[in-house]
């Protein structure tokens, strides 16, 4: 039998010698050697193993072993909080989504984090991620904290559920399902150790009745349910800690009009009073995601280029100072910015940003860089022609629907992404890393270090 078709029995005692699995949960005896000579293996089999007790016994392995290690999987809320209260200013967060060679990417990021003694960061997912990437929560959870032992990694490491998004035509139909489906991934991903979770419910404003509070009546609700639904799952004698998970609410859809202050006083009076009457002693959310002018991947132009975007900073300086004043966020939240101008980034500290979310930008990094193979690329063009013909408008051009449809070739190629030629990834992973360097700089993170040590000691 192949040993990737080992049971799961077997599977443990191939690491007896660096692992006990007689417990609840398994425990790592010999560090070093796990770190330099098993972590590769217990990653492949956490990616691609067929049994899945085999990838959850993986899963558990590198959580013991970041224990032992001083990692933890924590939620930011504490340092949003502070933000709140001005004790801490001058940076913006930034989220990355990882949407393929999560191991190596999250390295890269740590390995950027440290050259310039930066602190908050964080690695997120969104629910659509999920599916087309075909990464689940515990394999994503899994994923960066192996990258944070193999980078030897101290201390928090931040991961996040971006964009719990309520489809709006499911909601209509059968509300009660599409909420329930909603709270089956928030359990799925706290169980997988997330600590922050973005609900986006913003997919039910209606601009139909004259009262901005109505507009926002069902976004309101439906974020203090499951607001009230993460606080039930995650208290203390659950999770082991008194740090409450960080939610995050939304009030503008990403793409379409840009968010005003009147949006978000309606939808927080609307949040709290459903919230108040769920149960007076939940913490509300910590952040608001705004829309201020930019779409999630950026919008491709007919010749594969991306149009530029006038993103309303005021809008930004605006609504986070809204939230930190009224309501005690820690601000607003930026969409759909990496494949925005480099000039840019450093204006969002200035602006007062919280959080700024990147994904599309660092992909075309991956599959346009110089030494992506080129059959790989054909192959994925041809794949997506075939299985996602029906995703292909009339007045689009093949590289306008390559572009905004590649994102969905990351869960169908994903042995060959893992199985890419070592000198190929060193030179991918050497071209992002610069890039995130540039960004983090930009957007204050240099000497940050020190936050981290006085919000999660």
């Amino acid at each position: 039998m192949e040993r990737h078709l080992t049971s799961l029995e077997d599977w443990q005692k191939e690491f007896r010698l660096v692992a006990d699995f007689s417990g609840v949960e398994p425990r790592v005896t010999d560090p070093d050697r796990f770190r330099n000579q098993s972590l590769a293996r217990v990653v492949k089999d956490l990616m691609f193993h067929s049994d899945h007790g085999v990838r959850k016994a993986a899963f558990f392995l590198i959580r013991a072993a970041c224990a032992e290690a001083g990692i933890r999987s924590v939620s930011i809320e504490p340092l949003y909080r502070a933000i709140a209260q001005g004790r801490e200013k001058g940076f913006t967060v930034p989220a990355i989504n990882i949407r393929g060679l999560t191991f190596e990417v999250a390295r890269t990021v740590f390995r950027a984090i440290r050259s310039l003694n930066a602190g908050p960061h964080i690695f997120e997912l969104a629910k659509s991620e999920i599916g087309y990437t075909e990464q689940r929560p515990m394999e994503y959870a899994g994923l960066i904290l192996a990258a944070a032992l193999s980078e030897g990694v101290k201390g928090p490491v931040f991961i996040q559920g971006d964009h719990y998004q309520v489809n709006a035509a499911r909601f209509k139909e059968a509300p009660e399902k599409e909420i329930e489906e909603l709270k089956s991934l928030i359990q799925e991903s706290v169980d997988a150790g997330y600590g922050n979770i973005d609900i986006d419910a913003s997919t039910l404003v209606t601009l139909e009745p004259t009262d901005i509070r109505e507009q926002q009546r069902a976004n309101g609700k439906v974020t203090a349910q499951l607001t009230h639904f993460i606080r039930q799952i995650s208290n203390e004698s659950r999770t082991g800690t008194s740090i409450p998970i960080s939610v995050g609410g939304e009030i503008g859809e990403v793409g379409k009009e840009n968010s005003t202050p009147e949006e978000l006083e309606a939808f927080m009076s609307v949040y709290r009073e459903h919230l108040g009457a769920l149960g007076p002693q939940d913490t509300g959310i910590s952040k608001i995601s705004v829309q201020t002018g930019t779409s999630h991947g950026g919008v491709p132009l007919p010749d594969g280029t991306i149009q530029k975007v006038a993103l309303d900073f005021d809008t930004l300086s605006r609504l986070s100072k809204l939230a930190r004043e009224k309501y005690g966020m820690g601000g607003a939240v930026q969409h759909g910015a990496s494949t925005l101008p480099e000039e840019l980034f450093d204006r969002f500290p200035g602006v007062g940003t919280l959080e700024i979310h990147l994904a599309t930008g660092f992909q075309n990094m991956i599959l346009d860089h110089p030494r992506f193979p080129k059959d790989l690329t054909q192959s994925g063009i041809a794949y997506l022609k075939e299985h996602h013909a029906k995703e292909w408008k009339k007045e689009e051009t093949e590289e306008q629907f390559v572009y905004k449809n590649r994102k969905r070739l990351f869960g169908p190629f994903k042995k060959e992404l893992f199985a890419l030629p070592g000198d190929v990834r060193q030179e991918i992973m050497k071209t992002l890393e610069e890039r995130f360097v540039l960004i983090f700089r930009m957007l204050g993170l240099e000497g940050t270090h020190e936050v981290m040590e006085r919000w999660f000691p």
